[in-house]
């Protein structure tokens, strides 16, 4: 069973420079957010978490110095480390808004068929895709999420 408490945010993708700093490609809406959400993973606390910079101004990947990993060599073992925050540290939304982590587990409805439910998401640069337990992909645009009820319609 999912940990539905900790929410994904980004990746360590790589180290950057010499002095232990990490690449981080960001799940966020922009990646600032990681300057004030408390990031943390399984091999270190969100204390222990720095955001230092953008890579670039057009860039999702951040720059951050992880407390404790001083060197290039330390900064490479954490490649592929997963950075999660707790989901009481997100934002209160709106009306009608929802995370996408909200998504996660829903059933989608097509043509008043139950097609299957939603494991993960994706984007590609085009869009958002559900990515369904039957391994279909439906492409997140016109439909309706009914949170109460834990669905998803598509509409054409």
């Amino acid at each position: 069973m999912a940990d539905t408490n900790r929410i994904l945010v980004g990746k360590i993708v790589a180290p950057q420079g010499l002095q232990g700093e990490v690449r981080v490609q960001t799940y966020t809406q922009t990646p600032q957010d990681l300057k004030k959400l408390p990031v943390f993973s399984d091999k270190f606390k969100s204390e222990d978490f720095l955001f230092v910079r953008l890579l670039n101004p057009v860039s999702s990947v951040a720059i951050a110095k992880i407390k404790g990993f001083d060197d290039r060599n330390a900064a490479e073992s954490l490649r592929g480390t997963e950075v999660f925050i707790n989901r009481s540290d997100l934002p209160d939304l709106q009306e009608g808004e929802y995370y996408q982590a909200d998504l996660i587990g829903m059933k989608v409805v097509f043509k008043d068929k139950v097609v299957g439910k939603v494991i993960t998401i994706h984007n590609f640069g085009a869009g958002d895709i559900l990515e369904l337990d039957n391994g279909d992909m439906i492409a997140f645009n016109s439909v309706e999420v009914d949170l109460d009820s834990k669905t998803i319609y598509k509409r054409m």
